[in-house]
């Protein structure tokens, strides 16, 4: 027993001073992984242009504050250091510009086009294709072409204001100089078109720009190839008149691109036999080049953004193919369960089924019980009024709040108590096996109450001589709080339609430890309930099953439990119960490899085990992460119809198993709101276990406190215990 950690006074403060309370690792892990992919798809929605974005675009404005020498110019504009000047391409120079790439099916069939014809262009990238496809931005450099900036999300400037303009310069560069090492001292605004075009909004943005150091680039020749007008209508628009130069618009993204390159394959020898080079703008400037080298801290921090980039895009590929795992497997569960619990039903419940011979002899049911006062008398009772012989057990696990007294005071026949100091439920169990004088064993939890005929229904299967153990029906007794009701649709959808289709695949993983049977022969020979992990249910079914045993689901054996009401409370249990079955799993990891029995559970249970115990409902987080991701950033209306469409995929599971259980559907109101909020909790719960698991850390057993609300439907009341206090009950060890 671990030693209690006493606040400390007055004086230990004094000579050790005060404490940091450090947040646990297992709490710290799941908080740094939400935050991490919280900024990963952050960063990978505005890369997209899916926040910050702008897409208006103002119409045209008056030209009468555009300068004359603008309007009647060339498509090259340097407004540097208060300049106003304007430039045009010599004759038979042709400058091929490129917008809105790179893109990573395009732009490398223009690169080999114009590779083959010894060309060379300016390719007017945005920041966030650049960002994501940097290898070709390199290559456009490496090849001789010219880098110009055509922002970062391509926004129409003349709705920005100074400090976006900005943002949307110095992040485009950042991502030049995280591709290809350069900065660039090319610029064309989204939107543009000839220098004639220019107006009283976008010239203001213009001067900006050149007190930034940038010469706009325009274009006086439009090839508009985006509307598609066929390869031989956009080579003649292409193509200038008598010989002239000019700077020609043309993409290499934004959609298929294909007539762009046949026609850049067609125009480029056939001009180059009229006279035209085919240069970048400063070659056809006779200017410097527009490229500078970045280094130092400048390179390294670019460097870094590409790297962010690109781990944000493998992220969200990642996420996409955890998607549609979980979306398989979730949907594969759902066809299985759907299909083979309908096969166990009708197997079950056709006229004249019998496992066997009638079982009438008498059976020994054990209740371990720790500090269960409030609830022991509802469940001695339950069992007092089995239409079953039977004896009961109580083993006394060293409660301290009189549960003993309590059993000894209600003076039943056939109900004995059994005391032991505290050592945890596997050996108040093992005590109890030791202690029954019947060869088949019914186990259950102190909290929970029987049906008359829960244990004739639990003990039928044993009329196969093959079965081991038998699974009964546990149901949520508690359920009209809203926990309750949420764990009320989890017990019949999840936990029993699961058992109808694990008992039909012969691989059952876990009998609940409130409603179970066992041959005591089945107990011995795999020795008994075992403390190696924290789920001891899981671990004696999985036990059985290698040994050779049948493990069975008994429908009709009912069993109402108290299921925690609060979020502690539950998080508690089921903390402790994902992590028993990781334990479990790892524990029986050898039936992999074993031969008999043991391997056909090895090959055929632990694998669904751990994809629909483990790994699906790891993974299931992703539903909601994408849900989240599309509400935020679109498609909104898609990402609402694809969850609406996964829930109702669950909703007509959860109506078939109420069905198949007789329950009543008005609790499944609740679904939707299960689906938004107990789903994430458990989703956390399942991750912590994984940390506790994969950090080596050790999680004790933490007892439930209950009220003893829960009794048999039918049941008439039973005298409530007066309650204990908190300090009176301590965890089994």
């Amino acid at each position: 027993m671990a030693s209690r950690t006493r606040r400390s006074g007055p004086a230990s403060r004094a000579l050790g001073g005060s404490r940091r309370r450090r947040l646990p690792m297992r709490l710290l892990l799941p908080l740094l992984v939400l935050v991490a992919l919280g900024a990963m798809l952050m960063l990978r929605g505005y890369v997209h242009s899916e926040i910050l974005a702008d897409h208006r675009v103002r119409a045209p404005a008056a030209t009468d504050r555009v300068p004359e020498k603008i309007l009647n110019g060339g498509p090259v504009i340097d407004t540097r250091s208060g300049r106003t000047d304007s430039l045009r391409v010599p004759d038979h120079r042709l400058v091929l510009t490129f917008d809105d790439g790179p893109d990573p099916i395009w732009t490398p069939k223009v690169l080999d086009v114009l590779k083959k014809h010894d060309a060379h262009a300016v390719f007017f990238v945005t920041g966030t294709m650049a960002s994501r496809y940097p290898d070709l931005v390199r290559r456009m450099v490496e090849e001789g072409h010219e880098i110009g900036l055509h922002t970062f999300n391509h926004p129409d400037l003349s709705y920005q204001s100074k400090k976006r303009i900005d943002w949307e310069l110095s992040q485009n560069q950042l991502a030049l100089s995280g591709a290809a090492g350069i900065r660039t001292s090319l610029f064309r605004p989204p939107y543009s078109s000839f220098a004639d075009a220019m107006d009283n909004e976008s010239w203001p943005v213009t001067e900006y720009i050149g007190d930034r150091g940038y010469i706009t680039v325009v274009n006086n020749t439009d090839s508009e190839d985006w509307r598609k007008p066929g390869v031989a209508e956009i080579v003649r628009r292409a193509t200038p008149k008598g010989g002239k130069g000019a700077i020609v618009l043309m993409h290499d993204s934004g959609g298929d691109r294909h007539q762009t390159v046949e026609a850049l394959d067609r125009m480029l020898p056939d001009l180059r036999e009229q006279g035209y080079e085919f240069s970048n703008l400063t070659e056809a400037l006779d200017a410097p080049s527009a490229h500078s080298h970045v280094t130092g801290l400048d390179r390294w921090k670019g460097a870094a953004w590409i790297f962010l980039v690109q781990a944000s895009e493998h992220l969200t590929d990642g996420l996409v193919v955890g998607l549609s795992v979980v979306g398989t497997l979730v949907i594969g569960r759902f066809v299985l369960m759907l299909l083979l619990s309908g096969v166990h039903a009708r197997r079950v419940r056709r006229r004249g089924f019998r496992w066997g011979a009638p079982i009438t002899e008498p059976v020994s049911v054990l209740v371990p019980a720790y500090n269960e006062a409030k609830c022991i008398e509802n469940t001695v009772r339950s069992l007092a009024e089995s239409d079953h012989p039977i004896e009961v057990l109580v083993i006394d696990d060293g409660s301290s709040d009189g549960t003993s007294r309590i059993v000894e005071a209600m003076g039943l026949p056939n109900v004995r108590v059994v005391r032991q100091l505290n050592a945890g439920k596997p050996a108040a169990l093992n005590r109890g096996v030791a202690n029954a004088r019947y060869d088949l064993i019914v186990m259950m939890d102190g909290d929970t109450v029987f049906e008359p005929s829960t244990v004739r229904e639990l003990v039928q299967p044993f009329g196969d001589p093959r079965v081991g153990a038998v699974a009964g029906n546990a149901k949520v007794g508690n359920k009209d709080s809203l926990i309750g009701a949420w764990q009320h649709i989890e017990y019949v959808m999840g936990f029993n339609l699961d058992r109808r289709m694990y008992d039909v695949l012969r691989c059952m993983p876990t009998i609940p430890g409130a409603v179970g049977a066992f041959r005591r022969s089945a107990l011995e020979r795999v020795g008994g309930m075992s403390d190696d992990t924290l789920a001891e249910d899981t671990d004696i079914t999985m036990a059985l099953h290698r040994d050779g045993w049948r493990v069975v689901y008994a429908e009709n054996a009912r069993a109402w439990t108290e299921a925690p009401e609060t979020v502690q409370q539950l998080w508690s249990q089921r903390y402790r119960w994902s992590y028993g079955t990781m334990q479990a799993i790892w524990k029986h990891r050898r039936a992999l490899v074993d031969k008999g029995p043991s391997g056909r559970f090895g090959r055929v249970g632990l694998p669904l085990v751990s994809l629909f115990m483990v790994l699906a409902p790891l993974l299931a987080p992703l539903i909601d992460v994408f849900l989240i991701y599309g509400l935020v950033f679109g498609p909104t209306q898609k990402t609402i119809m694809a969850w609406l469409g996964v829930l109702a995929i669950q909703a007509v599971c959860a109506a078939y198993a109420f069905r198949l259980d007789r329950e009543r559907m008005t609790h499944l109101v609740s679904l939707p709101l299960q689906q938004i909020l107990y789903r994430q909790l458990m989703y956390v719960v399942l991750l912590q276990s994984w940390i506790t698991a994969l950090t080596g850390g050790r999680l004790r057993w933490q007892k439930l406190r209950r009220t003893g609300a829960v009794d048999a439907p039918g049941g008439g009341p039973v005298p409530r215990q007066r309650s204990q206090s908190s300090s009176e009950r301590r965890p089994v060890a």
